[in-house]
């Protein structure tokens, strides 16, 4: 949901040359430098960990109820190659590897990465992670297809009502093209729906809404089903899950978007809640499970494509917030896996590593305050199932009894 792989590599050293504490540089580096040694043997350690891997991992007990379990990752920091030759020893690419069974490229397969310029498109890391997940055996997502933001700077210079339509077809043909019988599902429309804005139909006023009309979405599933006809069509949004009447008119406006393209045969095959929730905020309930069992009724799958649970608000120590943050990814997911038709869920990252690691948006929110408060600000985020040392937090407990409690799903639309 939020752009920031691509700079991780800068903000990372930015963060070791800005906390580096030495008598000189030369002797901060190789302290830091064997600091990043053995943090990286304990993090590997962590990640391979029997108790939390294999048959005790969440991918296995979410398969035993018929269901996916998988995360957003970062392509550029798999091992591919280490993987390839059955011997890597990066911890990141362990964890991801032990605890998932479907994948989704946090910012790879977005326009801005995808296209540095009008006429080239870069798979350089779409690549990697497809060739990740083969050698893997896991399923891959497409996130997105179609968004209002991630468009590249030339997009805005470039794009206008005369070509607007022309260089959307180009770029799905093109994406999904590429990426034929590889795909799982794609997210083809992403948040196109925002009563506030006030214009029919609950639409988002948007750069595809303006220079295209609303006849923007069919147009994309359209392509997209022709593009890769294999491939699970989702609409994608956030914001919705609650009971605070923004949250139920969006769900109304959603659920009539749905029946408009089912009306005009437009294929789509689920509806993706991103599920970015806020353990201080209100709990999700029987309305967002009313919107689940109208979704089914149509046909179509659900997916909680994107979850975290942010700390923002709450009060007590890390350790109380953590069991708070725990509590509510049990309710919410057995509220939503009670449904047969939610056969997938993704978290959006894999570890709370703080912003220097780069693992999770939320660890990652940087302001006007000093850097030193902004890095233990970012620390004491914990939305994701493991913590900065890739060791399980109470979450990944409560997500894991949350598959083991489920009904089995049961796939509408195979």
């Amino acid at each position: 949901m939020t752009e920031s792989g691509k700079f991780h590599l800068t903000r990372r050293h930015f963060a070791w040359t800005a906390l580096g504490l030495g008598a000189t540089a030369a002797a901060g580096l190789g302290a830091r430098t064997e600091w990043a040694r053995d943090h990286k043997r304990r993090l590997y350690d962590a990640a391979v960990q029997p108790g939390v891997t294999g048959p005790n991992s969440l991918q296995a007990h979410a398969a035993a109820k018929s269901r996916l379990y998988g995360a957003a990752v970062v392509p550029e920091l798999l091992d591919v190659v280490g993987v390839a030759k059955g011997h890597s020893t990066d911890a990141y690419t362990h964890l991801v590897a032990a605890q998932t069974g479907i994948l989704v490229a946090e910012n790879a397969m977005k326009w801005a990465a995808l296209r540095p310029t009008a006429d080239i498109f870069d798979f350089t890391q779409v690549d990697r992670l497809l060739r990740f997940a083969s050698l893997l055996g896991k399923r891959v997502r497409g996130h997105n297809l179609c968004w209002y933001e991630a468009l590249p700077g030339w997009f805005y210079s470039k794009v206008n009502k005369d070509n607007a339509r022309q260089i959307l077809l180009e770029h799905i043909r093109m994406v999904a093209g590429y990426t034929r019988g590889q795909i799982h599902s794609w997210d083809v429309v992403n948040e196109a729906i925002e009563p506030a804005h006030g214009l029919p139909d609950g639409l988002r006023r948007s750069p595809w809404f303006e220079l295209i009309g609303p006849d923007y979405i069919e147009l994309a599933f359209r392509t997209a089903a022709e593009a890769d006809p294999q491939a699970k069509l989702t609409y994608n949004d956030y914001g919705f899950e609650t009971g605070r009447p923004a949250d139920t008119e969006k769900r109304v406006q959603i659920l009539a978007l749905l029946k408009r393209l089912k009306a005009r045969g437009v294929p789509i095959h689920a509806v993706g809640i991103q599920s970015h929730l806020e353990a201080a905020g209100d709990q999700p309930g029987a309305g967002l499970q009313s919107f689940i069992r109208d979704v089914a009724s149509m046909g179509l799958e659900v997916y909680v494509t994107e979850m975290d649970v942010s700390c923002k608000g709450l009060e007590g120590t890390p350790a109380e917030q953590e069991a708070v943050i725990a509590q509510f990814y049990r309710n919410y997911l057995d509220l939503v896996l009670a449904e047969p038709n939610v056969p997938i869920v993704l978290n959006w990252g894999v570890s709370n590593a703080g912003s220097w690691l780069k693992y999770s948006w939320l660890t990652d929110t940087w302001d006007r305050r000093d850097l030193w408060t902004r890095f233990q600000e970012s620390r004491r985020q914990q939305p994701l199932l493991f913590d900065d040392n890739f060791n399980p937090s109470q979450a990944f407990w409560a997500m894991r009894a949350a598959f083991d409690a489920a009904r089995p799903a049961t796939s509408i639309n195979a």
